[in-house]
């Protein structure tokens, strides 16, 4: 436990100055870093036997649809995705010199392209709001309040198991306990931050985030029991990969974005 404090407390110091003194410039250089990181964990996770031709173009086709959502004129991330997706079909199916590890490879990195760049690119969305910063700190900090909720109500009163086939750890009574976490935590946020949010976007806020984090954390729990991996890596000691830390994040982004510009709360 006192490792994943310290990691955890030394990786704030680094991202939050980045992103609260940097702009949307500072925004911008730490979630491409983590991106890059995120994209790298997939492939060796999913494609271990042929990693380096899975990672080149999993970062040439996943960072031309990451740049074509955030940085291109509308429509053009569409088209990108589609070629992105014909690029992870032919190569795999010319690369892998098996067709069952080929057709497999190919769906997998498919797959990879919607989880990782177009899903993490809704954390820089959610920051270009108006009163982005607020909005991002907000989604972060309700994203682990839920989890860390889960975490201790799950070890004091855990013993009905959420969905033990993909994670054996999780118990209703931890699920619940992030819930209430969430919402008293949307509720401070609300009072110090954003004010024009009302009682009832707190709630929504809490109850709907922390339900889309839980299944973003069972998501990534089911590609690493079908990859065989325990942790999609190694760059934070006692946290596991960068995937580990934002697996419920590739989730909340887009659903707090969605509720922020469809409520026009943003």
């Amino acid at each position: 436990m006192l490792q994943r404090i310290i990691a955890a407390l030394v990786g704030l110091g680094i991202i939050v100055p980045a992103i609260v003194l940097g702009g949307m410039i500072g925004a911008n250089i730490v979630a491409g870093i983590a991106l890059l990181i995120a994209m790298d964990e997939y492939t060796r996770m999913a494609v271990p036997e042929h990693n380096l031709k899975a990672l080149a173009a999993m970062v040439l086709a996943g960072g031309a649809v990451y740049a074509s959502i955030l940085f291109g004129p509308a429509g053009m991330a569409v088209w990108v995705l589609a070629l992105a997706a014909i690029l992870m079909f032919v190569g795999s199916m010319l690369l892998v010199p098996d067709t069952a590890a080929g057709q497999q490879a190919a769906t997998r990195l498919a797959a990879g392209l919607l989880y990782v760049p177009v899903m993490f690119s809704f954390v820089i969305q959610v920051r270009r709001l108006e009163d982005g910063l607020a909005w991002l700190f907000l989604t972060l900090c309700i994203t682990w309040a839920g989890d860390t909720g889960a975490y201790f109500a799950g070890r004091a009163f855990g013993k009905h198991k959420l969905f033990e086939r993909v994670s054996p750890k999780k118990t209703w009574e931890g699920f619940f306990g992030g819930m209430v976490a969430s919402v008293i935590f949307a509720g401070v946020f609300k009072q110090f931050f954003l004010p024009q949010l009302g009682w009832h976007h707190v709630v929504l806020l809490g109850v709907v985030l922390d339900i889309v984090g839980v299944v973003g954390d069972l998501v990534e729990s089911m590609f690493k029991r079908a990859f065989g991996v325990k942790d999609s890596g190694w760059i934070m000691p006692g946290h596991g990969g960068i995937l580990d830390r934002i697996d419920s994040l590739l989730f909340t982004a887009p659903v707090a974005w969605v509720i922020a510009t469809q409520l026009g709360l943003g």
